[in-house]
């Protein structure tokens, strides 16, 4: 304890501290009369401090969360392995969900996917009808331990790219969805059926406008894109 004072008023604290003792003594400690202005000790009666050894303290036996030697055991916090496991159980489940009752014109190898959870592949068929009727495709979904809270990276992969408005020639994909109205609710599953519903609706069987431009300049994740969302026709 450290007092800040002179003259008499630093003698009065002086005299107070010696004749109560140390903090933690006993009431039948011996006093010193010592005027020094730093209070008397008593190694003795010292209360046990965490890191000092057994001889150096008079408890005879440990108290609760209190080890032999005297020091306090501290309790060690340890992330919770669920938080860091939801990404994982939530893709196994979706996982399941697709082999189980696969949508129409979707397939995913399994096994395949279950080696690695946060990387899919998952195989696209055209459909009846539609300007890619008898197409297949295949899309790559990659996945980071904040999903679904965090949307996956999207994009064909391939020889085999569709020919698209709002899809390029290096696979990525304009698409909502995959960036700034991505949401948790969505799954592997909705995004699949989007991108088969934006393949249906097509009229014309083009690249994007800036198609070259864009695919010499971007970024290999197209979610570092900054897309600009103004054609919901196709």
């Amino acid at each position: 304890m450290y007092y800040h004072g002179t003259g008499a008023a630093m003698e009065q604290v002086t005299a107070l501290l010696a004749r109560a003792g140390p903090i933690g003594s006993s009431s039948s400690a011996p006093t010193s009369s010592s005027s020094s202005s730093s209070p008397p000790t008593s190694s003795s009666s010292a209360p046990a401090i965490a890191g000092t050894s057994a001889a150096s303290s008079n408890v005879s036996a440990p108290g609760p969360g209190t080890s032999s030697s005297g020091t306090v055991a501290v309790p060690t916090c340890k992330p919770s392995s669920q938080d860091a496991l939801r990404w994982e159980r939530r893709l196994q489940k979706e996982l399941m969900a697709f082999v189980t009752d696969p949508p129409p014109g979707l397939s995913i190898d399994a096994d395949a996917t279950s080696q690695n959870l946060q990387d899919w592949t998952v195989d696209l068929r055209g459909a009846d009808g539609t300007l890619y009727e008898g197409e297949n495709f295949q899309l790559n979904f990659k996945f980071n331990s904040k999903y679904p809270f965090d949307a996956p990276q999207v994009m064909f992969v391939g020889n085999h790219i569709p020919v698209h408005p709002h899809i390029y020639s290096n696979g990525h994909i304009c698409l909502s969805i995959l960036t700034e109205d991505w949401s948790p609710a969505h799954s592997v599953q909705s995004v699949c059926l989007s991108i088969m519903s934006m393949l249906s609706s097509c009229k014309d069987k083009k690249r994007p406008v800036d198609n070259s431009l864009y695919v010499k300049t971007c970024n290999k994740n197209p979610k570092k894109t900054k897309w600009w969302y103004h054609d919901d026709t196709v």
